[in-house]
């Protein structure tokens, strides 16, 4: 039997090999089970590592999971993360090549920024709001190294949250200004209504993912950095994107946001 050392090492390199090449793999929950998570954060942890070495440059953080109805299908009880990097931020109305990404999908998020580091718990909504410098509107590309897609909670952490390009739109809130569970979100595709929900989809209110997201990172023993991006999870849901496609997201109160992918 392969010790757990083995077995992060051997997913690691799956990972990174279908990160490398473009070429999607099997689950890497064969290698590493599938409940335990803890295993998949030190497969991320490894694959972040890697992509550092690189020169990737760590931006923000990304939720995930925050959908209930997700969170069954998987089955967990709780969200999970990733980390976002400055190579991956598109602009808004930017253009990404489709070879660019994998199996990628679209999904309309709140991107929350951190005016000061949290490096203790946050009580409350209250205490997190005081610490939010401004809220935008964002679109999430996930991608999966996963074949088709076929995903267990443990696949997806050690992917890195199935993160693939983030775009941010130009709006910068108060945090104070937003209604964070009745603003509705509608997305479009080619100009066409692709996917609708409201803030609440995310976790109740998008805050209470951001403020799951900072009391775990503190738990774990790391800050949430001051300038950090923090994408809180969709907000309806997410929509395959096709080579040639252009989507915009609006979300009431927040404003627009859009990309188009070239063939």
């Amino acid at each position: 039997m392969q010790s757990k050392q083995s077995a992060v090492q051997i997913a690691f390199e799956s990972l990174k090999n279908a990160f490398d090449t473009g070429k999607a793999i099997s689950p890497v929950r064969e290698l590493i089970g599938d409940t335990d998570i803890d295993t998949a954060y030190a497969v991320q942890e490894k694959l972040i590592e890697y992509f550092e070495s690189q020169g990737a440059r760590k931006v923000g953080i990304k939720i995930g999971l925050t959908a209930e109805s997700v969170q069954k299908q998987l089955g967990v009880n709780q969200p999970d993360f990733g980390v976002l990097f400055a190579h991956t931020h598109l602009p808004n109305n930017g253009e990404i090549p489709f070879a660019f990404l994998m199996q990628p999908k679209a999904e309309a998020e709140m991107a929350f920024v951190l005016k000061e580091t949290i490096s203790s718990p946050i009580a409350d909504i209250a205490e997190l709001i005081s610490k939010v410098d401004y809220v935008s509107p964002a679109i999430e590309i996930v991608g999966s190294r996963v074949e088709n897609w076929n995903i267990r909670i443990t696949d997806t952490v050690a992917d890195n949250a199935s993160a693939s390009h983030f775009v941010l739109g130009e709006t910068k809130l108060n945090a104070e200004a937003l209604d964070f569970e009745n603003a509705k979100m509608t997305l479009t595709q080619n100009g066409n209504v692709a996917s609708e929900g409201m803030a609440k989809a995310c976790m109740g209110n998008p805050l209470n993912a951001v403020l799951w997201l900072c009391n775990t990172f503190i738990q774990r023993g790391v800050e949430v950095k001051k300038g950090e991006i923090i994408l809180s999870g969709a907000l309806g849901p997410m929509v395959p994107i096709q080579a040639g496609d252009t989507f915009k997201a609006e979300i009431e109160g927040l404003g627009e946001v859009g990309f188009s992918v070239s063939l």
